[in-house]
Protein backbone atom coordinates (compact mmCIF):
# COMPACT_ATOMS: atom_id res chain seq x y z
CA UNK A 1 0.00 0.00 0.00
CA UNK A 2 1.14 3.52 -0.81
CA UNK A 3 -0.10 5.91 1.85
CA UNK A 4 0.05 9.71 1.87
CA UNK A 5 0.25 11.46 5.26
CA UNK A 6 -0.68 15.14 5.43
CA UNK A 7 -0.07 17.55 8.29
CA UNK A 8 -2.08 20.75 7.89
CA UNK A 9 -1.27 24.04 9.61
CA UNK A 10 -3.09 27.35 9.50
CA UNK A 11 -0.83 28.41 6.59
CA UNK A 12 1.18 25.28 5.82
CA UNK A 13 0.87 21.80 4.32
CA UNK A 14 3.44 19.09 5.03
CA UNK A 15 3.22 15.70 3.36
CA UNK A 16 5.04 12.38 3.22
CA UNK A 17 4.35 9.46 0.88
CA UNK A 18 5.01 6.02 2.38
CA UNK A 19 5.30 2.65 0.67
CA UNK A 20 4.30 -0.26 2.90
CA UNK A 21 4.81 -2.94 0.27
CA UNK A 22 7.44 -5.16 1.85
CA UNK A 23 8.60 -2.62 4.44
CA UNK A 24 8.34 1.03 5.43
CA UNK A 25 9.97 3.41 2.97
CA UNK A 26 9.44 7.09 2.19
CA UNK A 27 8.93 7.68 -1.52
CA UNK A 28 8.59 11.47 -1.39
CA UNK A 29 7.99 14.34 1.03
CA UNK A 30 7.50 18.07 1.01
CA UNK A 31 6.30 21.19 2.72
CA UNK A 32 4.34 24.21 1.56
CA UNK A 33 4.48 27.41 3.61
CA UNK A 34 2.52 30.66 3.51
CA UNK A 35 -0.55 29.03 1.98
CA UNK A 36 -2.98 31.82 1.16
CA UNK A 37 -0.24 34.37 0.48
CA UNK A 38 0.91 35.75 -2.87
CA UNK A 39 4.46 34.53 -2.29
CA UNK A 40 4.49 31.00 -0.92
CA UNK A 41 7.38 28.57 -0.55
CA UNK A 42 7.39 24.92 -1.57
CA UNK A 43 10.03 22.27 -0.98
CA UNK A 44 9.64 18.80 -2.51
CA UNK A 45 11.98 15.83 -2.48
CA UNK A 46 11.71 12.44 -4.14
CA UNK A 47 13.58 9.59 -2.45
CA UNK A 48 17.22 9.46 -3.50
CA UNK A 49 17.12 12.90 -5.12
CA UNK A 50 17.99 16.39 -3.87
CA UNK A 51 15.20 18.61 -2.59
CA UNK A 52 13.75 21.24 -4.91
CA UNK A 53 12.64 24.56 -3.44
CA UNK A 54 10.70 27.25 -5.23
CA UNK A 55 8.80 30.43 -4.44
CA UNK A 56 5.34 30.68 -5.96
CA UNK A 57 1.81 31.74 -5.02
CA UNK A 58 -0.21 29.07 -3.16
CA UNK A 59 -3.58 30.84 -2.91
CA UNK A 60 -5.40 28.06 -1.03
CA UNK A 61 -5.22 24.39 -0.05
CA UNK A 62 -6.88 23.30 -3.28
CA UNK A 63 -4.02 24.83 -5.27
CA UNK A 64 -1.45 23.34 -2.89
CA UNK A 65 -3.00 19.87 -3.11
CA UNK A 66 -3.02 20.09 -6.91
CA UNK A 67 0.67 21.03 -7.04
CA UNK A 68 1.54 18.26 -4.59
CA UNK A 69 -0.31 15.60 -6.60
CA UNK A 70 1.33 16.82 -9.81
CA UNK A 71 4.77 16.50 -8.21
CA UNK A 72 4.01 13.03 -6.83
CA UNK A 73 2.70 11.72 -10.15
CA UNK A 74 5.71 13.19 -11.98
CA UNK A 75 8.09 11.25 -9.76
CA UNK A 76 7.15 8.71 -7.09
CA UNK A 77 3.79 7.69 -8.60
CA UNK A 78 2.59 6.89 -12.09
CA UNK A 79 -0.94 7.91 -11.12
CA UNK A 80 -2.78 9.38 -8.12
CA UNK A 81 -4.85 6.17 -8.16
CA UNK A 82 -1.83 4.43 -6.59
CA UNK A 83 -2.51 6.28 -3.34
CA UNK A 84 -4.33 3.75 -1.18
CA UNK A 85 -5.17 6.20 1.58
CA UNK A 86 -4.64 9.79 2.68
CA UNK A 87 -4.03 9.94 6.44
CA UNK A 88 -4.23 13.06 8.58
CA UNK A 89 -2.86 13.91 12.03
CA UNK A 90 -6.14 15.53 13.05
CA UNK A 91 -6.45 17.38 16.33
CA UNK A 92 -9.81 17.59 18.07
CA UNK A 93 -13.45 16.53 17.77
CA UNK A 94 -16.41 16.43 20.13
CA UNK A 95 -17.08 12.85 21.21
CA UNK A 96 -14.63 11.36 18.71
CA UNK A 97 -11.04 10.17 19.17
CA UNK A 98 -8.66 7.45 18.03
CA UNK A 99 -8.44 6.48 14.36
CA UNK A 100 -11.47 7.27 12.22
CA UNK A 101 -12.66 7.27 8.63
CA UNK A 102 -13.25 10.96 7.94
CA UNK A 103 -16.95 10.83 7.21
CA UNK A 104 -19.33 13.77 7.25
CA UNK A 105 -20.30 12.85 10.81
CA UNK A 106 -16.68 12.97 12.00
CA UNK A 107 -16.10 16.30 10.23
CA UNK A 108 -19.18 17.70 11.98
CA UNK A 109 -17.72 16.56 15.32
CA UNK A 110 -14.54 18.47 14.46
CA UNK A 111 -16.57 21.57 13.57
CA UNK A 112 -18.26 21.37 16.97
CA UNK A 113 -14.84 22.05 18.55
CA UNK A 114 -13.70 24.84 16.19
CA UNK A 115 -13.92 27.29 19.11
CA UNK A 116 -11.68 25.04 21.21
CA UNK A 117 -9.05 24.52 18.49
CA UNK A 118 -9.36 27.66 16.33
CA UNK A 119 -5.87 27.45 14.84
CA UNK A 120 -6.12 23.78 13.97
CA UNK A 121 -9.60 22.51 13.13
CA UNK A 122 -10.72 25.04 10.48
CA UNK A 123 -7.67 24.58 8.20
CA UNK A 124 -7.84 20.80 8.60
CA UNK A 125 -11.51 20.77 7.69
CA UNK A 126 -10.84 22.91 4.60
CA UNK A 127 -7.99 20.67 3.48
CA UNK A 128 -9.86 17.41 4.09
CA UNK A 129 -12.82 18.59 2.03
CA UNK A 130 -10.51 19.62 -0.79
CA UNK A 131 -8.75 16.26 -0.68
CA UNK A 132 -12.17 14.63 -0.91
CA UNK A 133 -12.83 16.55 -4.12
CA UNK A 134 -9.38 15.84 -5.58
CA UNK A 135 -9.37 12.12 -4.68
CA UNK A 136 -13.05 11.12 -4.43
CA UNK A 137 -12.37 7.37 -4.46
CA UNK A 138 -9.50 7.38 -1.95
CA UNK A 139 -10.26 6.70 1.73
CA UNK A 140 -9.38 9.58 4.07
CA UNK A 141 -8.40 8.47 7.58
CA UNK A 142 -7.77 10.68 10.62
CA UNK A 143 -5.65 9.81 13.63
CA UNK A 144 -6.75 12.14 16.41
CA UNK A 145 -4.08 13.67 18.63
CA UNK A 146 -6.23 12.92 21.64
CA UNK A 147 -6.20 9.16 21.07
CA UNK A 148 -3.01 8.36 22.99
CA UNK A 149 -4.44 10.01 26.11
CA UNK A 150 -7.95 8.53 25.96
CA UNK A 151 -7.20 5.96 28.66
CA UNK A 152 -6.18 8.46 31.37
CA UNK A 153 -7.90 7.90 34.74
CA UNK A 154 -10.75 10.26 35.74
CA UNK A 155 -8.69 11.91 38.47
CA UNK A 156 -6.34 13.07 35.73
CA UNK A 157 -8.86 14.12 33.08
CA UNK A 158 -11.76 15.64 35.04
CA UNK A 159 -11.84 19.36 35.89
CA UNK A 160 -13.15 20.64 39.21
CA UNK A 161 -16.27 22.22 37.72
CA UNK A 162 -19.80 20.86 38.25
CA UNK A 163 -19.88 17.32 36.94
CA UNK A 164 -23.12 17.87 35.04
CA UNK A 165 -21.42 20.69 33.09
CA UNK A 166 -18.48 18.43 32.22
CA UNK A 167 -20.81 15.68 31.03
CA UNK A 168 -23.23 17.90 29.13
CA UNK A 169 -20.59 19.79 27.15
CA UNK A 170 -17.87 17.08 26.89
CA UNK A 171 -15.43 19.14 28.96
CA UNK A 172 -12.38 17.19 30.14
CA UNK A 173 -8.63 17.03 29.74
CA UNK A 174 -8.10 15.53 26.30
CA UNK A 175 -4.38 16.03 25.71
CA UNK A 176 -2.67 16.47 22.36
CA UNK A 177 0.61 15.68 20.53
CA UNK A 178 -0.44 12.05 20.90
CA UNK A 179 1.43 10.80 17.83
CA UNK A 180 4.67 12.36 19.06
CA UNK A 181 4.32 11.10 22.63
CA UNK A 182 3.51 7.62 21.32
CA UNK A 183 6.53 7.61 19.01
CA UNK A 184 8.81 8.86 21.81
CA UNK A 185 7.46 6.20 24.16
CA UNK A 186 8.18 3.41 21.71
CA UNK A 187 11.60 4.78 20.75
CA UNK A 188 12.77 5.20 24.34
CA UNK A 189 11.53 1.69 25.13
CA UNK A 190 13.65 0.42 22.23
CA UNK A 191 16.70 2.35 23.41
CA UNK A 192 16.28 1.07 26.97
CA UNK A 193 15.41 -2.47 25.91
CA UNK A 194 12.27 -2.64 28.09
CA UNK A 195 8.61 -1.59 28.13
CA UNK A 196 8.02 -1.32 31.88
CA UNK A 197 9.28 2.25 32.21
CA UNK A 198 8.07 5.41 33.88
CA UNK A 199 8.73 8.05 31.24
CA UNK A 200 8.22 11.79 31.07
CA UNK A 201 7.93 12.74 27.40
CA UNK A 202 8.55 16.42 26.63
CA UNK A 203 7.30 17.46 23.19
CA UNK A 204 8.59 21.02 22.83
CA UNK A 205 8.01 23.00 19.66
CA UNK A 206 5.82 25.86 18.52
CA UNK A 207 3.35 24.38 20.95
CA UNK A 208 4.46 22.00 23.65
CA UNK A 209 3.20 19.43 26.10
CA UNK A 210 4.55 16.97 28.61
CA UNK A 211 3.14 13.49 29.12
CA UNK A 212 3.50 11.05 32.02
CA UNK A 213 3.75 7.54 30.57
CA UNK A 214 3.67 4.32 32.58
CA UNK A 215 4.27 0.98 30.89
CA UNK A 216 3.56 2.50 27.49
CA UNK A 217 0.29 4.23 28.45
CA UNK A 218 -0.43 7.92 28.98
CA UNK A 219 -1.58 8.56 32.56
CA UNK A 220 -1.49 12.38 32.50
CA UNK A 221 -0.59 15.21 30.15
CA UNK A 222 -0.23 18.97 30.37
CA UNK A 223 -2.55 20.02 27.54
CA UNK A 224 -6.21 19.83 28.40
CA UNK A 225 -9.62 20.68 26.94
CA UNK A 226 -7.84 22.98 24.51
CA UNK A 227 -4.29 23.61 23.32
CA UNK A 228 -4.26 26.85 25.29
CA UNK A 229 -3.03 25.46 28.62
CA UNK A 230 -0.02 23.70 30.14
CA UNK A 231 3.44 25.18 29.66
CA UNK A 232 3.77 28.42 27.67
CA UNK A 233 3.98 28.06 23.90
CA UNK A 234 5.47 30.15 21.10
CA UNK A 235 2.63 32.68 21.12
CA UNK A 236 -0.01 31.04 23.32
CA UNK A 237 -0.07 31.74 27.03
CA UNK A 238 -0.44 28.28 28.57
CA UNK A 239 -1.71 28.08 32.17
CA UNK A 240 -2.81 31.39 33.65
CA UNK A 241 -5.26 32.38 36.37
CA UNK A 242 -8.65 32.40 34.58
CA UNK A 243 -9.70 35.48 36.50
CA UNK A 244 -7.06 37.52 34.70
CA UNK A 245 -9.41 37.31 31.71
CA UNK A 246 -12.45 38.22 33.79
CA UNK A 247 -10.57 41.25 35.17
CA UNK A 248 -9.40 42.38 31.71
CA UNK A 249 -12.94 42.20 30.34
CA UNK A 250 -14.89 43.58 33.30
CA UNK A 251 -12.47 46.23 34.55
CA UNK A 252 -10.06 47.05 31.71
CA UNK A 253 -12.36 47.23 28.71
CA UNK A 254 -11.07 44.20 26.84
CA UNK A 255 -13.56 42.51 24.54
CA UNK A 256 -13.81 38.73 24.23
CA UNK A 257 -12.25 38.89 20.75
CA UNK A 258 -9.35 41.00 22.08
CA UNK A 259 -8.73 38.52 24.89
CA UNK A 260 -8.80 35.57 22.47
CA UNK A 261 -6.34 37.33 20.18
CA UNK A 262 -4.00 38.07 23.09
CA UNK A 263 -4.08 34.51 24.48
CA UNK A 264 -3.78 32.77 21.14
CA UNK A 265 -1.37 34.96 19.16
CA UNK A 266 0.37 37.53 21.35
CA UNK A 267 1.44 35.64 24.48
CA UNK A 268 3.92 32.88 25.31
CA UNK A 269 7.53 33.40 24.25
CA UNK A 270 6.48 36.24 21.95
CA UNK A 271 4.52 38.10 24.61
CA UNK A 272 7.05 37.67 27.40
CA UNK A 273 10.16 38.44 25.34
CA UNK A 274 8.75 41.12 23.06
CA UNK A 275 11.15 39.71 20.46
CA UNK A 276 9.73 36.74 18.55
CA UNK A 277 7.70 33.57 18.80
CA UNK A 278 10.75 31.62 17.59
CA UNK A 279 12.98 30.40 20.44
CA UNK A 280 16.09 30.77 18.27
CA UNK A 281 15.47 34.51 17.99
CA UNK A 282 14.72 34.78 21.71
CA UNK A 283 17.93 32.90 22.59
CA UNK A 284 19.95 35.22 20.33
CA UNK A 285 18.38 38.29 21.97
CA UNK A 286 19.14 36.89 25.43
CA UNK A 287 22.78 36.32 24.46
CA UNK A 288 22.92 39.99 23.42
CA UNK A 289 21.72 41.12 26.84
CA UNK A 290 17.96 41.47 26.34
CA UNK A 291 16.65 40.99 29.89
CA UNK A 292 13.06 40.31 28.83
CA UNK A 293 14.28 37.53 26.53
CA UNK A 294 16.32 36.05 29.39
CA UNK A 295 13.26 36.04 31.66
CA UNK A 296 11.07 34.49 28.94
CA UNK A 297 13.51 31.58 28.49
CA UNK A 298 13.86 31.20 32.24
CA UNK A 299 10.09 31.09 32.71
CA UNK A 300 9.66 28.58 29.89
CA UNK A 301 12.24 26.21 31.35
CA UNK A 302 10.96 26.70 34.90
CA UNK A 303 7.48 25.64 33.81
CA UNK A 304 8.89 22.52 32.13
CA UNK A 305 10.87 21.67 35.27
CA UNK A 306 7.80 22.08 37.51
CA UNK A 307 5.80 19.78 35.25
CA UNK A 308 8.57 17.16 35.32
CA UNK A 309 8.48 17.27 39.12
CA UNK A 310 4.69 16.91 39.16
CA UNK A 311 4.81 13.91 36.85
CA UNK A 312 7.56 12.29 38.87
CA UNK A 313 5.10 12.39 41.78
CA UNK A 314 2.23 11.08 39.63
CA UNK A 315 4.34 8.18 38.34
CA UNK A 316 5.88 7.32 41.72
CA UNK A 317 9.36 7.88 40.31
CA UNK A 318 11.02 8.29 36.92
CA UNK A 319 13.11 5.96 34.80
CA UNK A 320 13.60 8.27 31.82
CA UNK A 321 13.00 11.79 30.52
CA UNK A 322 12.88 12.38 26.77
CA UNK A 323 12.93 15.63 24.76
CA UNK A 324 11.40 15.85 21.29
CA UNK A 325 10.00 18.44 18.88
CA UNK A 326 11.83 21.33 17.25
CA UNK A 327 12.93 22.85 20.57
CA UNK A 328 13.33 19.62 22.50
CA UNK A 329 15.57 18.11 19.84
CA UNK A 330 17.63 21.20 19.04
CA UNK A 331 17.93 23.48 22.08
CA UNK A 332 20.72 22.38 24.40
CA UNK A 333 19.96 25.45 26.54
CA UNK A 334 16.33 24.46 27.15
CA UNK A 335 17.27 20.87 28.02
CA UNK A 336 19.94 22.07 30.43
CA UNK A 337 17.85 24.73 32.19
CA UNK A 338 14.78 22.47 32.39
CA UNK A 339 16.75 19.79 34.25
CA UNK A 340 18.78 22.05 36.56
CA UNK A 341 18.07 21.33 40.22
CA UNK A 342 16.61 17.89 39.65
CA UNK A 343 19.72 16.04 40.82
CA UNK A 344 17.86 14.97 43.96
CA UNK A 345 15.67 12.84 41.68
CA UNK A 346 18.67 11.13 40.11
CA UNK A 347 18.61 13.42 37.05
CA UNK A 348 22.09 14.37 35.87
CA UNK A 349 22.69 15.75 32.39
CA UNK A 350 26.04 15.20 30.68
CA UNK A 351 26.94 18.72 29.50
CA UNK A 352 29.27 17.59 26.71
CA UNK A 353 26.76 15.10 25.31
CA UNK A 354 24.03 17.73 25.56
CA UNK A 355 26.06 20.31 23.64
CA UNK A 356 26.98 17.81 20.90
CA UNK A 357 23.52 16.18 20.73
CA UNK A 358 22.40 14.61 17.48
CA UNK A 359 19.08 12.76 17.72
CA UNK A 360 18.52 9.98 18.62
CA UNK A 361 20.98 10.10 21.48
CA UNK A 362 21.32 9.59 25.21
CA UNK A 363 22.42 12.54 27.36
CA UNK A 364 22.69 10.86 30.76
CA UNK A 365 25.71 11.56 32.92
CA UNK A 366 27.51 8.42 34.00
CA UNK A 367 26.14 7.02 37.24
CA UNK A 368 22.77 8.80 37.09
CA UNK A 369 19.68 6.71 37.84
CA UNK A 370 17.30 8.57 35.49
CA UNK A 371 18.17 8.26 31.81
CA UNK A 372 17.83 11.31 29.54
CA UNK A 373 17.21 11.15 25.78
CA UNK A 374 16.74 13.47 22.83
CA UNK A 375 14.50 11.81 20.26
CA UNK A 376 13.81 12.82 16.67
CA UNK A 377 10.08 12.30 16.74
CA UNK A 378 8.28 10.91 13.69
CA UNK A 379 4.58 11.70 13.95
CA UNK A 380 3.95 10.95 10.27
CA UNK A 381 5.16 7.37 10.64
CA UNK A 382 2.85 6.80 13.63
CA UNK A 383 -0.11 8.22 11.70
CA UNK A 384 0.72 6.12 8.63
CA UNK A 385 0.99 2.90 10.64
CA UNK A 386 -2.30 3.57 12.41
CA UNK A 387 -4.13 4.33 9.17
CA UNK A 388 -2.75 1.17 7.54
CA UNK A 389 -3.78 -1.00 10.51
CA UNK A 390 -7.23 0.62 10.59
CA UNK A 391 -7.89 -0.04 6.89
CA UNK A 392 -6.64 -3.61 7.12
CA UNK A 393 -9.02 -4.26 10.03
CA UNK A 394 -11.89 -2.48 8.24
CA UNK A 395 -11.37 -4.55 5.09
CA UNK A 396 -10.97 -7.80 7.00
Amino acid sequence: MKLLVCNVGSTSLKYRLFNFDGGETVLAEGKMERVGAQCGAWTHRDAGKPARTQSLPIPDYAAGIGRMLDALTAGALSSADEIGCVAFKVVHAKGVTGVQLLTGEVLSAMEAFNTVAPSHNPPYLAAIRQFREALPNTPLVGSFETGFHAGMPPEAYLYSIPLEVSRKYAIRRYGFHGASHEYVTNRVSELMGRRDIRLISCHLGGSGSLCAVKNGRSVDTSLGFSLQCGIMHNNRCGDIDPYILVYLMEECGYTLERVKQMMNRESGLLGMSGVSNDLRDVEAAAENGNEDACVAIGSYCYQIKKQIGAYAAALGGVDAIAFAGGIGENSALVRQKSLEGLEYMGVRLDEQKNAACECDCELTKEGASVRIFAVATNEELVVARKAKAYLEELNG
